[in-house]
């Protein structure tokens, strides 16, 4: 019975929904990635759950398909392919996981790709992902969108992006977002950090080029920073993992050859970040 009259409260609010004019969250949809292509669906990719891992869609500053780092990308990026699918989908659903493993968040086992461009879609998702964000080309109207979802108690993570270069091109894109806001290092007591776990004795995480380099660093990206923009009232909107790149230490924690240290600390960090941005 009780399952009947919360049935027909949703069907009664969708209605609504539709009468008033209000669009609905974009369905759940896969695009091709540089790894992994046709992953196959968990059993359970259909439930309706409370936490989403939301992954941003995003122009890059390429011209003629290029992909990632002069790979062939095969098309315009609301198609895939493109930089913000690096580690994608394998990365977002093992963090989501790992997120059921440990903790009591009820997440959906796969991920939601956000494209700005769809509406009032992004407004739906309250935590979103972007990676290789030292590609990102944002228009105008697109950084004026994050803005405005930001501003609204949205939280943004950025990941996998390395050296100076990259780190002026997603400031770049930052001052459209907010020109009128500092990018500043997160203060070790800042609550993201112990929500959950306490993260002061934070080291660097390295992508899976490690197993072939030895370095746990890319291009001029010696040191990692975590940094952040903030809100008027102290809340972190936007969390800024520069010269690291957690996504592969979730996408590789169940290869025996990626040393478990970083998949540790990497999981921690999405945890509390993923905490924080739920709680603030």
């Amino acid at each position: 019975m009780l399952r009947k009259r919360w049935l027909l409260a949703t069907s009664a609010f969708l209605a609504a929904l539709h009468l008033l004019g209000a669009a609905l969250p974009q369905p759940f949809r896969v695009y091709p990635g540089f790894e992994h292509m046709g992953d196959r669906f968990p059993p359970d990719y259909q439930e309706q759950t409370e936490w989403v891992f939301a992954r941003l869609m995003y122009p890059a500053n390429t011209s003629g398909g290029m992909g990632f780092r002069g790979r062939r990308g095969g098309g315009e990026w609301q198609y895939g392919r493109s930089y913000w699918t690096m580690d994608y989908p394998k990365s977002d659903r093992t963090c989501a996981q790992l997120l059921r493993r440990l903790t009591r968040v009820h997440a959906r086992s796969v991920e939601q790709p956000v494209n700005l461009e769809d509406g009032d879609d992004v407004y739906y998702w309250p935590w979103m992902y972007g990676v290789e964000v030292g590609h990102m080309d944002l228009t105008q109207e697109q950084a004026q969108k994050l803005r405005e979802y930001l501003l609204r108690g949205g939280f943004l993570m950025v990941d996998d992006f390395h050296g100076t270069y990259e780190y002026d091109v997603f400031q770049a894109n930052m001052a459209r977002v907010f020109p009128d806001r500092p990018i500043v290092e997160i203060d070790n007591k800042d609550q993201i950090f112990h929500v959950i776990y306490n993260l002061d004795d934070r080291y660097q995480v390295p992508g899976a080029q490690y197993l072939q380099t030895g370095r746990v660093y890319e291009w001029d990206g010696i040191t990692a920073h975590w940094r952040g923009i903030y809100d008027d009232r102290g809340r972190i909107m936007v969390a800024i993992c520069h010269n690291m790149d957690l996504g592969d230490s979730w996408e590789w924690a169940d290869q025996p050859e990626y040393p478990e240290k970083y998949s540790a600390l990497g999981i921690r960090i999405a945890i509390n970040y993923i905490a924080y941005a739920m709680t603030h």
